[in-house]
């Protein structure tokens, strides 16, 4: 199985299985038996509820976790605006804030930055719709070079979907700790809360949050029960608590894209134990099953679909998760690349490392991006097409060392003006180098010479 090879093992203990109902405790006996809410808990700890879903959410939708920590969550004084402005100019979403435009866009590689720590290295890049009606999506990029100190950050906005493009993430969440490294994923619902420490320095990623619903495994269909991302290959982290007793944390919350802060006299990361169906996840993408076509074309690259995040209309999503991992190319008479196209969804597309098979002019580079809204037309640069349409077609394995993704979203997306002008990453002559080259091969037989 191509699972991804680290040099150093994970320190961590985790779950197995997506959307299961996990318990754990990190002292035996902490969880109470037969009761969720006890006169008095275990241990003298305090019962408490995290729901990411309404109360009264149909079962196969309810999203709920019971922890039993030291002191509740609410114990906290009131919330600050942060630096509002400043954090409010490079992560709004608001309308009239975002440009919407049909242009094909791509970013050369994104900076590191050693400066700033988790919260203050994150940077919308695009988004639609709006957190406080929980509808749509929001785009990011982060870039960070130092530890979060006594601090905490969550995100009432909603899921925080984690893709690491260089370093190391070591993210210490209330219902456990999870290390995390290029070529994995992490989801990290709407309201948990977590702190960033960075063991091999510099780190850099994209993360679709999601403001609506959360992603879940996409059906399969005709395809059956198995292949794409299997349920048993996620992992959930365990139990694992501080136990500090008067001492100083800031709390900040990503609230309406506004950053707050507040502060407390003890560690938020207290819970002892818990219980549900609510809680972070981490996938290794070198574990994903890839299907295709045996005979002649190919099938849509829904089917590299990892996570999706359904919309209200059946089989269209809000954001959907897709990768392009390493494969073997066997089609007949096929031409093998992405086909020229026009989709009623916005595709962003960044590239964790290597080279993407559909773009091979050398704009397209690892910790970069572009983006293809609505009805923009794209598909392979010249040189792709003309390689792909000369080859001999014997099996080909492709992407050899590379790993490039999709965010695909329904949603007409705006781009920020950080991502469009402030971090001056933006290709001017994308269109114009990757297809105005094309030549025309078209030999009309009813044409006379």
């Amino acid at each position: 199985m191509p699972v991804t090879n680290f040099s150093h093992p994970d320190p961590y203990k985790y779950q197995t299985g997506f959307d299961s109902y996990h318990e754990t405790e990190a002292i035996e006996g902490a969880l109470p038996i037969g009761q969720n809410s006890p006169q008095k808990a275990p241990y003298g700890l305090y019962a408490e509820k995290l729901s990411g879903t309404a109360f009264t959410a149909p079962r196969h939708e309810n999203k709920q976790t019971w922890v039993y920590r030291i002191i509740p969550a609410a114990a906290h004084e009131n919330f600050i605006a942060e630096d509002a402005d400043s954090y409010h100019t490079r992560m709004t979403t608001e309308a009239h804030k975002l440009h919407h435009i049909p242009n094909q866009l791509r970013w050369n590689p994104f900076d590191l930055d050693e400066k700033v720590d988790w919260v203050h290295g994150l940077h919308l890049i695009a988004g639609s719709g709006d957190p406080t009606q929980k509808q749509g999506l929001g785009i990011l990029m982060y870039a960070a070079g130092k530890d979060m100190g006594k601090e905490a950050f969550y995100s009432a906005d909603g899921d925080f979907l984690i893709v690491p493009q260089h370093g190391v993430l070591d993210i210490q969440t209330e219902l456990g700790r999870i290390i995390l490294r290029p070529n994995e994923i992490c989801v990290i619902p709407r309201g948990v809360r977590y702190r960033v420490t960075l063991p091999d320095g510099p780190v850099r990623g994209y993360i679709c949050e999601l403001y609506q619903g959360h992603y879940q495994l996409p059906e399969l269909g005709p395809i059956g029960s198995n292949c794409l991302a299997n349920a048993r290959d996620f992992q959930a982290p365990v139990a694992a608590f501080d136990d500090e007793e008067e001492s100083e944390y800031k709390l900040y919350s990503k609230f309406n894209n506004t950053l707050f802060s507040a502060r407390q006299n003890h560690t938020p990361f207290d819970i002892v134990a818990w219980h549900g169906n609510y809680y972070p996840f981490k996938y290794d993408l070198g574990r994903f099953s890839v299907i295709g076509s045996i005979s002649f074309d190919h099938p849509d690259p829904s089917i590299f679909t990892v996570l999706t995040a359904p919309s209200d209309h059946v089989g269209t999503a809000v954001a959907d998760f897709v990768i392009f991992p390493p494969r073997w190319l066997v089609a007949e008479g096929t031409f093998r690349p992405p086909w020229y196209h026009r989709n009623t969804m916005s595709e962003f597309m960044g590239l964790i490392s290597g080279d993407y098979d559909a773009k091979v002019g050398g704009g397209f580079k690892p910790a970069g991006a572009s983006l293809h809204n609505v009805m923009s037309a794209h598909g392979p640069d010249s040189g792709a097409f003309e390689g792909a349409s000369n080859a001999e077609l014997k099996p080909q394995k492709v992407g050899d060392g590379s790993m490039a993704f999709m965010f695909e979203s329904a949603h007409m997306v705006g781009v920020s003006e950080w991502g469009l002008k402030t971090c001056q990453k933006v290709q001017p002559e994308y269109n114009e180098h990757s297809w105005k080259p094309l030549k025309r091969h078209f030999v009309n037989p009813n044409k006379k010479a």
